[in-house]
């Protein structure tokens, strides 16, 4: 079973072992091993030796895409400690906690949305899509899935992301603590917004696509993958 999960770009070739410079190009592969998916950063160099011809024939082999390696600045210290949804959905997914399912979704979302994550593959695990989002910065990978959310489940789910993205972890959702306007740059995707339609997200595959219709309509991630190499 796919749990949630955030890996982080390597530093070093993990084929050769070099450390990558700022501004080298990089190779990532993404494999779907026995406990969930598992990438790959090589250089230049092993890519063209090692992986160019038959990466895709791999046994497990799910995408591939070529990226920039940066150096990681050094981070000041943070003198307002406000949650923002990359911060907010980094924290539910090390939690992996069933219950913040459809908010990590939701999170990841409105993150593509602002292009501040990617899609760079996704699949179908026990019936269900599987998104992987690359933060580009970074290059950290996000493993979600989706919580197939039905379109009476998402008002609800919009109230609790804000109500997160408001007040942390701290104070529990339906606390009767009062609250103040939420952040207009951070708050969820409201229903009725412009967003893709059921027509341009993809349908669910298998045994649930003759159930009710989901909030896909409403909050499905692009499905757009440019410069990713699929099987």
């Amino acid at each position: 079973m796919i749990e949630w999960n955030i890996q982080s770009r390597a530093h070093v070739c993990q084929g050769c072992g070099r450390a990558f410079k700022d501004r080298e190009g990089l190779h990532t592969l993404l494999f779907d091993e026995r406990e969930g998916y598992q990438r790959l950063d090589v250089c230049e160099g092993c890519w063209e030796t090692q992986y160019a011809q038959a990466a895709n024939h791999r046994k497990g082999f799910v995408s591939h895409w070529h990226g920039t390696y940066a150096q990681p600045p050094a981070s000041p210290p943070d003198p307002i400690k406000r949650e923002t949804a990359e911060t907010l959905l980094r924290k539910l997914v090390l939690q992996n906690d069933p219950a913040h399912a459809a908010a990590c979704f939701i999170l990841a979302v409105m993150l593509e949305r602002k292009r501040l994550l990617k899609v760079k593959a996704q699949s179908s695990e026990e019936g269900r899509r599987v998104f992987v989002y690359e933060q580009p910065k970074t290059g950290d990978l996000f493993t979600i899935p989706d919580p197939n959310l039905q379109l009476d489940q998402l008002e609800a789910v919009q109230r609790d992301v804000a109500h997160l993205l408001e007040h942390g972890l701290d104070v529990p959702v339906g606390s009767s603590e009062p609250t103040s306007p939420p952040r207009t740059d951070e708050t969820a995707p409201t229903v009725g917004s412009s967003v893709p339609t059921e027509e341009s997200a993809p349908s669910p595959a298998g045994p649930n696509a003759d159930q009710p219709k989901q909030a896909e309509a409403t909050v499905a991630p692009s499905t757009s993958t440019e410069g990713v190499q699929s099987p």
